[in-house]
């Protein structure tokens, strides 16, 4: 075929086990697209990531990721009318703006009989399909996990990354370079030493993490100063690799204490995105009202000095310094630090 296609990259920065991107490629000529949407706030820590991350992509699409800075709902329907381009693919995200914006976008390319194409590339459960035997959503972790998901369809089968790949190219207005995604100074060196980003380094850590991490993981994962974590979290966020892959990589193992354990926290990745798509103003009012009323200190002294690393509580202290100097902090030493 060779009809000319656009396919949307957001938090799915990978080629291996892509659905949209896999299907993007079967259909045509496709145009890879990045956009960093103004709508949409990002950290310093993350912008530092995504840089990275996004000149990784790139490199793997033979320099072919075209990137933009601006509103995604005006951008995609102005490079298709522009590029003539006649589907768009994209895999779904299940944050309530994301959703909304979605929407738009998919009303607004139908107006003008542009097809769109989408799919679960970030979940093992699509949050829609898990539900109690009333129809309404779980509330409790464990019953999620164990009625909800173990005993719902399995998660999706991975696929591989396209082969020879079909890219069309237009002119670049801009670089990665310049989205602004790096600061003026230089303080986000400090985190070069600590970190490897991209697809490739996600995998290796996958597979480091399985042979010199996963053994005694249920116990060993909550002493700080023990190696038994995976640190795929932000390789996770940015989808460099896919809870899927993660998933059928070790579930041969299935029955070992370890693996389980480590399996149910990527439950724990799928009922914290489940829980924001069925209750959208979760960020705003509690989950439990009776935190309503909790005499909260708002007190900025005191505040600077947490995110600083200067309370004098030495486990706090030592956690937040982690967390300046690396980008890191440890799952124990965060529950510390947050409570």
């Amino acid at each position: 075929m060779n009809d000319k296609v656009l396919f949307w990259f957001r938090n799915d920065l990978r080629m291996a086990d892509n659905p949209g991107f896999y299907e993007a490629c079967l259909s045509g000529e496709v145009l890879p697209v990045y956009i960093l949407d103004h709508n949409i706030d990002i950290g310093s820590a993350s912008k530092w990531w995504l840089y990275y991350s996004l000149n990784k992509l790139n490199d793997s699409l033979q320099n072919h990721l075209h990137v933009v800075s601006g509103d995604s709902e005006s951008i995609i329907l102005d490079m298709c009318k522009t590029y003539r381009i006649e589907r768009v693919y994209w895999n779904k995200s299940y944050e309530p703006f994301r959703i909304n914006q979605d929407d738009k976008i998919q009303k607004e390319l139908a107006e003008h009989d542009i097809s769109t194409s989408t799919y679960n590339g970030s979940l093992l459960w699509e949050p829609q399909k898990i539900t109690k035997s009333d129809g309404t959503p779980y509330k409790v972790f464990t019953p999620f996990y164990r009625k909800g998901c173990l005993q719902s369809e399995v998660p999706r089968y991975t696929v591989s990354a396209p082969k020879n790949l079909k890219l069309f190219k237009i002119p670049k207005q801009y670089g990665i370079k310049d989205l602004g995604l790096l600061p003026s100074n230089n303080w986000y060196k400090k985190f070069d030493n600590h970190w490897e980003i991209g697809e490739v380094a996600a995998q290796e850590k996958l597979h480091n993490f399985i042979n010199s991490g996963l053994n005694g993981y249920k116990e060993q994962r909550n002493y700080p100063f023990k190696k038994n974590v995976s640190r795929l979290s932000p390789h996770l966020h940015f989808g460099e690799i896919s809870p899927n892959q993660i998933w059928y990589t070790i579930i041969e193992k299935i029955g070992n204490k370890d693996v389980d354990h480590f399996l149910s926290e990527l439950g724990w990745r799928e009922f914290s995105n489940y829980l924001l798509f069925h209750f959208p103003n979760l960020n705003e009012i509690n989950f439990q009202r009776k935190f309503d009323d909790f005499p909260w200190k708002f007190n900025n002294e005191l505040f600077s000095a947490w995110t600083k690393g200067e309370t004098g509580y030495p486990i706090v202290d030592a956690g937040m310094r982690e967390l300046w100097q690396t980008g890191y902090i440890h799952n124990r030493v965060r529950m510390i630090v947050a409570s």
